[in-house]
């Protein structure tokens, strides 16, 4: 197949939904495949991949980090008509998506979207009429929904709500798959060794970017909260972001600077060891629709404590493969306070977490994206659909 995927959001931007396009676009390459993405470009950027079309961008006034794509040049239809796509695969109801979306009816080929992102909870963006701009943002989503031959969501939480917004076209769940070569084995004394910490203490980890829908705030405050009963205890949070300045005050105000290290982005390696190193995973997001580095954690043999949020509950088996807590600073605390003080809970966790994992590889999701791929194309042969209006 040869596939067009259209995205708001691609590299060198660290996000979930570009780890997953990345995940999946090697998958698919692998089963021999032609993938082709299409996203903004980024200033001072080179790809080192083929196969990427960039459109020209501003940066958007209200994260820094992020290229907004100016949906316009006069290579695309050209480029376009040479790849001969066999379906589009767009992952944002957008900007690049609705590009895609128009591809799609114009060549008369498949459309297919992935709606791995709560657009509703990110209004907190628009500096303005946020209550209409959510109103607006699940019509939308609905609208462009039931456009597609295919919408594909993370988890089953999702499709239900999907269903409750009224979208009528077909659903099917396709987590985004863990590359398990990748992050089952790591350096576990690198951490220790980076930040001179005592064998003895206890290493909780947060992965994720610092912004306000991932909640490292709540993090800070209930790990201090820890601290009081266990002050063996280090946080360290690997992500950087427009709030990792507000955050570190935060840290200052608490008393917390000499417990809590921002690490900021890091090499692949260097986030594969960390996970290695640390003790437990800590995740307070209460927006995410799969949360992959809750995987991530995962595969490398961790117990996971995290909010029992939407996405996130699909993800962990409460007590099994990880810990749920409800969303109060209380509860966090005390989850995670009970794992630090139960060993023996600890290795059940972590063992019965690496199943998980193996049971959610990459490859083995990346069979299953195949396999919806051609089950629409086959339905678009059988059926073909005519171009109307």
């Amino acid at each position: 197949m040869r596939i067009g995927l259209f995205s708001d959001s691609y590299k060198p931007y660290v996000s979930g939904v570009v780890n997953s396009i990345d995940i999946f676009t090697r998958e698919l390459r692998l089963l021999g495949h032609e993938v082709y993405i299409f996203a903004p470009r980024y200033p001072n950027y080179q790809d080192e991949e083929p196969g990427i079309f960039r459109f020209s961008s501003v940066q958007a006034p209200t994260n820094r980090d992020f290229s907004v794509a100016i949906p316009f040049s006069l290579e695309f239809a050209p480029v376009l008509r040479k790849l001969d796509l066999d379906l589009i695969h767009v992952h944002s109801p957008f900007i690049l998506g609705q590009v895609g979306a128009v591809q799609a009816r114009r060549l008369n080929i498949p459309l297919i979207f992935t709606y791995r992102t709560l657009y509703d909870q990110y209004v907190h963006y628009v500096p303005f009429s946020q209550n209409l701009t959510r109103e607006f943002v699940v019509r939308l989503s609905r609208y462009f929904c039931n456009r597609c031959d295919l919408v594909i969501t993370p988890t089953g939480k999702v499709k239900e709500l999907l269903n409750d917004y009224g979208v009528l076209a077909p659903i099917e769940v396709i987590p985004t798959g863990i590359d398990l070569a990748r992050f089952s084995c790591g350096d576990q004394e690198w951490l220790r060794r980076r930040l001179k910490i005592d064998p003895q203490e206890k290493i909780l980890l947060f992965v994720g970017r610092l912004t306000k829908e991932k909640n490292v705030d709540f993090l800070i405050r209930a790990f201090g909260l820890t601290q009081s009963r266990f002050p063996r205890t280090r946080l360290v949070i690997v992500a950087g972001g427009p709030e990792e300045e507000k955050l570190k005050r935060l840290t200052e105000e608490l008393g917390l600077t000499e417990r809590i290290d921002f690490l900021g982005r890091m090499a692949e390696q260097d986030l594969v060891n960390c996970y290695h190193g640390a003790d437990f995973f800590v995740f307070p997001s209460v927006t995410e629709t799969q949360g992959l580095v809750i995987l991530e954690a995962m595969a490398a043999g961790l117990p996971v404590i995290a909010v029992d949020a939407f996405g996130v509950s699909d993800m962990i088996n409460s007590g099994i493969d990880g810990l749920l807590t409800k969303y109060t600073l209380g509860d966090f605390t005390d989850g995670i306070c009970l794992l630090l003080k139960d060993e023996q809970q600890q290795g059940a966790i972590a063992k019965a977490a690496r199943t998980k994992a193996i049971n959610l590889s990459s490859s083995q999701m990346g069979l299953r994206l195949e396999a919806a791929y051609l089950r629409v194309l086959e339905k678009r042969w059988r059926y073909p659909q005519k171009i109307t209006g």
